[in-house]
Order: structure tokens, then C-alpha cells, then sequence
């Protein structure tokens, strides 16, 4: 069923198609969050952008666009944690690591993400929309309230930077 429909039938009030709406993007959300904040944050503010949607869903003007609506929420609510934190005190937070793992492949995506954690969050987010979240540019350009070519730059940039920092810690 299209997210289309799902979101005219919460709209009537079926409470299934809603649950439906969270089966079908809870891990996309989730994954977004994760990658932008860590996971030791990503539980509560997804949660946060689920009930931001619940608030929302009936002033969604389009139906058809519920996904850059959706990840325009998380934005908003990976923004928001952000700016509470930086207000707060400088506290030395802990580093993701990868678990000791003996399948290579486990290994470099660990490295991949340590990577993408590294990147400046502007870059990051873009990184995460396209690649990870597969939103075209212009979805992408709508979540992120710029225009189309502001993002080609913000990922032209943030391939180098990744790949500049891969390098120096000896990927190819």
C-alpha cells in the first residue's frame, strides 16, 4: 500500500494504517537519527519525530510527499537535540566502536560509519539523505531547506572529506 494512501486512511482515522506508516518507516528514521546523533540518542529522538508526526499528519498538505515530510521532522528534531547540547557544558563524549568482528566486510562498514561520524554535520546529513536514506536531490533539498545545488556541493564536499579522512587512516 502507498504511503499516500496509509496517510489519507490515518487522516479518517485507522489506526492500523498508522502502524503501518511506523512499520514502514520506523527503521529509515531511526537509521537517519542514528547516523546524525549516535545510538546511545537515536531511541528517544525518534520517538520525538513520531510523535511530532501524529501532530502533524493532518495539516500534510501533499500525501504523496510524506517521506521528505517525515525526514524534514527528524531534521528538525536531530536540530533541536544538537542545539541543546551544545548550550550545555563541553562533556567528552564516548566514541562509537566497532566490536571486534572477524568478517572484513563488518569491519569496513564500521570504519565507513566512524567516518561518517567524523564529518561536520551539514555533510553528514547530506551523506546520510542520499546514499543511506536513498532520497533523490530534490527531496533531499526539500529536508534540508536549501536549494538543489547547495546540496550537490554539501555532497561534493562531503565524498572529499570522507574520502580525505578514510585515506589517512590507510583505505583506499
Amino acid at each position: 500500500m502507498t504511503d499516500e494512501l496509509l496517510v489519507v486512511r490515518c487522516r479518517l482515522g485507522e489506526r492500523e494504517a498508522f502502524a503501518e506508516l511506523v512499520r514502514a518507516w520506523h527503521d529509515p528514521v531511526w537509521n537517519y537519527v542514528r547516523r546524525m546523533l549516535g545510538p546511545s540518542r537515536a531511541d528517544d529522538v525518534a520517538q520525538e519525530v513520531w510523535v511530532a508526526v501524529v501532530r502533524g499528519l493532518p495539516r500534510l498538505k501533499e500525501p504523496g510527499r510524506f517521506a521528505p515530510w517525515l525526514f524534514t521532522i527528524a531534521r528538525r528534531a536531530v536540530a533541536d537535540r544538537l542545539r541543546e547540547e551544545y548550550a550545555r557544558p563541553e562533556i567528552p563524549l564516548e566514541e562509537e566502536r566497532a566490536s571486534a568482528d572477524p568478517v572484513d566486510a563488518l569491519v569496513d562498514r564500521a570504519d565507513l560509519l566512524a567516518g561518517l561520524a567524523g564529518l561536520p554535520v551539514r555533510e553528514r546529513e547530506v551523506l546520510v539523505l542520499f546514499y543511506l536514506q536513498d532520497l533523490s536531490l530534490e527531496d533531499c533539498a526539500q529536508v534540508c531547506a536549501v536549494p538543489v545545488g547547495t546540496v550537490k556541493s554539501r555532497l561534493s564536499r562531503a565524498r572529499r572529506m570522507l574520502r580525505e579522512q578514510l585515506t589517512e587512516e590507510g583505505y583506499r
